[in-house]
């Protein structure tokens, strides 16, 4: 299956337009937004697990980054509530499940395959260290290759960010318009390699979950 695998184009998935579509495991349901692949796929997807849903146990050999944007979502590690970042790497294995139900945005097989760092971050707690200019970012991951983070923008912002690499931008609250194009909550853009995001936040101001410089191996189609 290839789903808005040209990665050299620019890409937009409304959450509203998406149709959920039932995943192999009861209860768990999902909105693809793109995919290279079957079952096991390269894949960024919104997820949601039904109250006492699960996934049997497997190993993620690509990798698994996701955030928990609604209840809490579960594996044998702990509990994960909503606005938990969490990053699984290459040969990690879980059992995730959802007691009382949640929704994730989730991306698979997308890491660098020598990556072994696990990362746990719940965004509800203010960061140790926060940018002196007040530029409203939450650091959640960063090395060469890629940059995660959220940001908050004002209402009415106009927000320019150069993206050499690529960029993914999803909306967690509020909402901007990009390109004569309005974004609202849970919808998701992504721009190609050597793209210049414009945008100007909505009058609720927006919160946005930003992950860019990790598209330039995938500029050509796939």
């Amino acid at each position: 299956m290839k789903l808005n695998a040209d990665f050299s184009k620019r890409v937009a998935v409304h959450f509203a337009e998406t149709d959920w579509v039932a995943s192999p495991a009861a209860g768990v349901e999902r909105k693809m937004l793109d995919r290279i692949g079957d079952e096991v796929a390269r894949a960024t997807t919104i997820v949601r697990f039904a109250p006492g849903s699960a996934f049997a146990a497997h190993t993620h050999d690509g990798g698994e980054e996701y955030l928990v944007l609604d209840g809490v979502f579960q594996d044998e590690t702990g509990d994960f509530p909503t606005g938990s970042y969490v990053r699984n790497p290459p040969t990690s294995r879980h059992a995730p499940a959802a007691q009382d139900g949640a929704t994730i945005l989730v991306k698979l097989h997308q890491f660098d395959p020598d990556d072994r760092t696990h990362v746990t971050i719940n965004t509800n707690i203010p960061p140790a260290t926060r940018p002196a200019d007040g530029s409203g970012i939450y650091p959640l991951f960063r090395d060469t290759r890629e940059n995660v983070r959220l940001e908050t923008w004002p209402e009415g912002a106009a927000v320019e960010v150069t993206a050499p690499g690529g960029i993914e931008i999803f909306v967690l609250e509020g909402g901007f318009t990009e390109s004569g194009e309005a974004f609202d909550r849970w919808d998701w853009l992504r721009l190609p390699p050597g793209a210049v995001f414009q945008g100007s936040a909505g009058l609720d101001g927006a919160k946005v979950w930003i992950k860019s410089g990790h598209l330039s191996d995938m500029a050509m189609p796939a």
